[in-house]
């Protein structure tokens, strides 16, 4: 059975099945329905148009459901006609797809954990584990956000900013490691560039490029983390860098400044330096700046006291950090590596401990209490 085949064909199926009249919920459920029929049907009798085959049997699925449910009977009207026979239209319906569940009625985190369950296949369970969630705290999530998004209409889904924070969510959940959509959140979003003239599409595809140029030497061969300043940049992709590069620069070139942009121009320096050493920091710096101007966010706080921690000094950044919450996802890190680039090993030690217990996934959770571990290992020399 081709799982692979089968995933790539779920989002286009939800589509044409909400197109034709089904709420988001009843669709989604008939199209698992559906997948679980494949998989008992198609190794001994594959069709010849597998997407039809899904569309035809998840509607039948939905029609049953329909016909079962009295508070839905006064729809059957409008969803009695199957799709007539023949292949199915090959059309991607994945970033529209996208769009419905992108609608600003949903918050940010319902939007991602929608998509993950609904476009990109994956398990309550899994998106659970990822987002560090019991399973039925996630379960409700994804039932509340089904039943906001079946009361909104198919050619009314969100905006494009909307969609370009959950692509962004979406690719940094692949990214992590723990969640492999990377590559998926990157073709959607040049289907979306290729679609609409807008710097901030084009700011987010470079950024996205551009630290995927980086993933080959993010990890070692054992899945441990490697920190940017200790990874082999040969292998890094300079093609994609190249690409990210020559994009933000046109985006920038439009003077409309957001801030998929200006990170992107972060994730461009990095890139640019031949070597850690070598990394423009007060420039980095700048670009932080601008990105707290843009954003308020207390993150790009937390990044920007990092950089300027390496462009003035650990005690510049602390003093940076000392202004922001303790209780920030990572500050614990971030005071642990500036403590031992300051010469307090002990405090180091304590904070990368602390920031273990709290990490996100289980990759930066090894990466920290190794960090420990090395400086604890050498005050007891």
């Amino acid at each position: 059975m081709n799982e692979a085949l089968l995933r790539s064909l779920t989002p286009s199926v939800l589509a044409i099945l909400v197109r034709r009249g089904a709420d988001f919920a009843a669709a989604e459920d008939a199209v698992q329905d559906a997948l679980v029929e494949a998989v008992r049907v198609w190794p001994d009798d594959p069709p010849r148009d597998p997407k039809g085959w899904l569309v035809t049997v998840a509607w039948r699925r939905f029609l049953d459901a329909t016909r079962a449910d009295t508070a839905r009977r006064r729809r059957e009207d409008r969803v009695e006609e199957e799709p007539a026979p023949g292949p199915a239209p090959a059309v991607d319906d994945t970033l529209q797809l996208y769009f419905l569940c992108a609608h600003p009625s949903l918050t940010s985190s319902s939007a991602v954990a929608l998509t993950l369950r609904a476009v990109g296949g994956l398990t309550t369970r899994q998106i659970a584990e990822a987002y560090l969630v019991p399973e039925a705290t996630m379960a409700q999530r994804i039932s509340r956000a089904k039943r906001t998004v079946s009361r909104v209409r198919f050619d009314q889904p969100g905006d494009v900013a909307t969609v370009l924070r959950v692509l962004y969510l979406v690719f940094n959940e692949g990214y992590s490691g723990d969640i492999d959509l990377a590559a998926e959140a990157i073709r959607l979003t040049r289907q979306l560039a290729a679609a609409i003239d807008h710097p901030e599409v084009a700011g987010l595809l470079a950024l996205m490029l551009l630290h995927h140029a980086r993933r080959a030497a993010r990890t070692a061969p054992d899945g441990s983390l490697i920190p940017l300043a200790e990874q082999d940049r040969g292998r890094w992709d300079t093609a994609s860098i190249a690409e990210g590069v020559a994009i933000l620069q046109a985006a920038l070139a439009r003077d409309r400044l957001g801030e998929f942009q200006a990170q992107a121009a972060v994730a461009a320096l990095h890139a640019d330096a031949p070597t850690a050493e070598e990394t423009d920091w007060v420039q980095i710096v700048e670009w932080y700046d601008e990105l707290a101007r843009l954003t308020d966010s207390p993150v790009v706080r937390l990044n920007r006291a990092v950089a300027v921690g390496e462009a003035d000094g650990p005690r510049a950044g602390l003093a940076a950090l000392a202004a922001l919450d303790p209780a920030l996802p990572r500050h614990a890190a971030v005071a642990a590596y500036l403590h031992e680039r300051d010469g307090d090993p002990a405090t180091a030690a304590r904070l990368y401990v602390e920031a273990a217990r709290k990490a996100p996934n289980a990759a930066e959770r090894d990466h920290l209490t190794r960090q420990a571990a090395r400086l604890n290992s050498r005050r007891s020399r």
